[in-house]
């Protein structure tokens, strides 16, 4: 009996393993696809559509958005703050588009989004290594 109940405890997590796994791969190819995407074409509105539709969609990062009642606003005023001095790229991170995706950097946006865009930009950036 025991040995059945350590196997079906492993395979739960196996399967929240594999599940977790799957979220944060498609996080990243969408990440990387925006990034490819709208790199060049910072002022596209739809930019701002993609990245909050996801936010909300995705579990973790929809539990922030609730939490601070963020809006599509919201994300565009924080977007333009941090594109004033990240707007770069390095490897597969562009921080004003890459700081939306993370749990921590989003909470600490939307906690802080009437700070300065060098404060805001700047804890990002550390965030990143970048």
């Amino acid at each position: 009996m025991v040995s059945y109940l350590l196997l079906a405890f492993l395979a739960a997590v196996a399967i929240f393993f594999v599940a977790e796994e799957y979220r944060q791969v498609t996080k990243l190819n969408v990440v990387r696809r925006l990034i490819d995407t709208y790199e060049h074409d910072v002022e596209n509105p739809q930019l701002i559509d993609e990245m909050y539709d996801f936010c909300r969609k995705d579990r973790r990062l929809k539990r922030v958005v609730e939490k601070h009642q963020a809006t599509r606003e919201d994300f565009d005023k924080l977007y333009h703050k941090l594109l004033i001095l990240g707007n770069f790229r390095k490897y597969n991170r562009f921080v004003p588009i890459s700081s939306f995706f993370a749990v921590y950097t989003l909470d600490y946006l939307l906690t802080h989004r009437d700070e300065d865009h060098f404060k805001l930009t700047k804890k990002c950036m550390n965030f990143f290594n970048i």
